[in-house]
C-alpha cells in the first residue's frame, strides 16, 4: 500500500521504548513543561505601583460594580483549566492526580503552542461527580473555559453535562467532544471519497466508552440515523435483548440502534456495514481481516486504539477497506484530538462563550473537513495533518461563529475578525517560545538526549 509500511509489533514496541526513555530524561531535565510569565511591560520598579498596589484597586472597583468587566481588565478571557482526577489516563488507567500531572502539563503546552491559550493543569483529589462539579464551580471565576481530561466513565458523562448546565463558561471533555469532532471531520470526507451519505451509512461502533459515545451523539446531530448504527461493547451487540444495560447510559442506544435486532458480537454487527469506528483496546488482532471482509464495498475503517490500532492498516486494506484511519502519526489519516481542542478553545475564548455545544463541535469538524477538501482529499488524506498550522485559526473562526449564531457569545465577531485575531495570537505564542529558546532562557534539548531519537529516525 502506498504510504504505508508494514511494521512489526516488536518494531513499534522498540520505538515506544525510545520515547519512554526520552520522555523520562526530558521531564526530569526541564522539571516540568510549563511556567508563568508576565504579559505586561515592567520597565522600572515604579510599574509595580500600577501592576499591584495601590493602582490595582481601581480595576477591582470597576469589576465589583460590573462583574462582566473582568473579561476586559484581566486575562480571564484567555485562561483555561485542564482538570483531571487521574482516574482514566490513556493507556495507564486509574493512576491518581499526581501521576496524571505530566499529561495535563503536556495538554497545556499544546493549548499554548497550537491555540495561543494560557492553560493551567489542575489535578484534583475530588473523586465523585458531585465533588468534581463543586470543584469546577469553585475555580470558575478564574477561567474562561475548562477542559476535562482523563476522567473515568460513567462519571465523566455526568460531570460534563452538569457542568455545562451549571457553569457560565465553556466546559469541554476532550475525550468525548474532542474525539467526536475529529472523527466527524474525517468521516465526512471519507464518505465523500467513497461516494456515500452519512444519513444512509451503516455505522458500527466497537467500544462504547466516552469517546465513541460522544462520537455517536455528534454523528446523530450531523445527520446519521440511529437505526443504521450498531454498537458493540465488551458483552456484545447492544439491542433490546441487553437487559444488563437498563438504567445505564447505554439503555437509550440499546433501544434505538440495531434496528434489525441482531445479537452476537462484531461479526454480526459488521455484516453489510459501511463504517467501523473502533475505540476499544490496543491491537493488533482485536479486529480481524476476515471481519473486515464482512463489510460493504468501499468500507471505511477507523481503528483508533493507541499505541497499536485494533488492526494494522495494511491488513484492513488487504481485507477490502478502502479508507483506513488510526490514532497514530506514522500512518496516513491520523485522528488526533490535537486537531480540535486548541483551535476550538481559541475561538470560544475570543468570543467569551458561555458554553461549548455539540453544534460547535460540528462547526469545527466542518471546518477541518473543508480545509482538507480544499487541498484535495483522497484515501490517504481525509483530515488535516498536525504540520499544517494554518488550519487552527481557520477552525477557531468556525467555532467562534457558531457560538455567535447560537447566542452564547458574550462578544460578537465576524469570521474574518476572528480568523485574523486567532492567527495573530497563535503566531505570537509560537514566536515568544522561539525567542526564549534562541536566547537560552529555555534550554535546548541536550544533544545526548536528542541523539536517542534522531538516530532512530535516521534508521527508519
Amino acid at each position: 500500500m502506498v504510504g504505508e509500511k508494514k511494521v512489526s509489533k516488536e518494531e513499534l514496541l522498540k520505538k515506544a521504548m525510545v520515547w519512554r526513555e526520552v520522555a523520562e530524561k526530558l521531564h526530569k531535565f526541564y522539571r516540568g513543561k510549563l511556567m508563568v510569565l508576565p504579559k505586561c511591560a515592567i520597565e522600572s520598579y515604579d510599574d509595580f505601583a500600577w501592576v499591584y498596589t495601590p493602582g490595582v484597586a481601581q480595576p477591582c472597583r470597576i469589576i465589583r460594580e460590573d462583574p462582566e468587566a473582568v473579561w476586559d481588565y484581566t486575562n480571564r478571557w484567555n485562561y483555561a483549566a485542564v482538570v483531571s482526577d487521574g482516574s482514566r489516563v490513556l493507556g495507564l488507567g486509574n493512576i491518581g492526580p499526581e501521576a496524571g500531572l505530566p499529561v495535563m502539563e503536556g495538554k497545556a503546552v499544546l493549548f499554548k503552542y497550537l491555540g495561543g491559550v494560557d492553560a493551567f493543569p489542575l489535578v484534583t483529589r475530588a473523586s465523585t461527580a458531585d465533588e468534581l462539579v463543586q470543584f469546577l464551580k469553585w475555580i470558575e471565576p478564574n477561567f474562561g473555559a475548562i477542559n476535562l481530561e482523563d476522567i473515568e466513565k460513567p462519571k465523566c458523562f455526568e460531570v460534563l453535562e452538569r457542568a455545562r448546565n451549571e457553569l457560565q463558561i465553556c466546559v469541554w471533555h476532550d475525550d468525548q467532544q474532542g474525539t467526536a469532532t475529529v472523527v466527524y471531520a474525517g468521516l465526512k470526507n471519507a464518505l465523500k471519497v467513497v461516494g456515500k451519505k452519512l444519513s444512509e451509512a451503516k455505522i458500527v461502533f466497537l467500544g462504547f466508552g466516552s469517546a465513541n459515545k460522544k462520537t455517536a451523539d455528534v454523528l446523530l446531530l450531523a445527520g446519521a440515523k440511529p437505526e443504521n448504527m450498531y454498537i458493540v461493547d465488551s458483552k456484545g451487540l447492544l439491542g433490546p435483548h441487553r437487559k444488563d444495560v437498563v438504567g445505564t447510559y447505554k439503555e437509550w442506544w440499546a433501544l434505538h440502534t440495531n434496528s434489525d435486532h441482531r445479537e452476537g458480537g462484531l461479526d454480526e454487527a459488521l455484516k453489510g456495514a459501511d463504517v467501523l469506528i473502533a475505540m476499544s483496546r490496543p491491537g493488533p488482532g482485536v479486529v480481524k481481516p476476515e471481519q473486515i471482509k464482512l463489510m460493504n464495498d468501499d468500507a471505511i475503517v477507523f481503528t483508533c486504539a493507541n499505541p497499536i490500532p485494533e488492526i494494522w492498516p495494511w491488513e484492513a486494506k488487504e481485507a477490502g477497506a478502502r479508507i483506513v484511519a488510526t490514532g497514530r502519526s506514522d500512518f496516513p489519516n491520523q485522528i488526533n484530538n490535537s486537531l480540535g481542542f486548541p483551535a476550538i478553545f481559541r475561538g470560544v475564548l475570543d468570543v467569551m462563550a458561555k458554553t461549548v455545544t455539540d453544534e460547535m463541535c460540528i462547526a469545527a469538524g466542518d471546518a477541518l473537513a473543508k480545509f482538507a477538501e480544499e487541498r484535495g482529499i483522497h484515501e490517504n488524506y481525509i483530515v488535516p495533518r498536525m504540520d499544517e498550522p494554518e488550519v487552527f485559526p481557520y477552525e477557531a473562526a468556525a467555532a467562534a461563529m457558531q457560538a455567535v449564531k447560537q447566542g452564547v457569545a458574550r462578544r460578537p465577531t465576524t469570521w474574518k475578525e476572528e480568523y485574523e485575531r486567532a492567527k495573530q495570537i497563535i503566531e505570537e505564542s509560537q514566536a515568544m517560545l522561539d525567542i526564549l529558546i534562541k536566547h537560552g532562557l529555555i534550554k535546548h534539548i541536550p544533544e545526548e538526549i536528542k541523539a536517542i531519537y534522531t538516530k532512530k529516525k535516521e534508521q527508519k
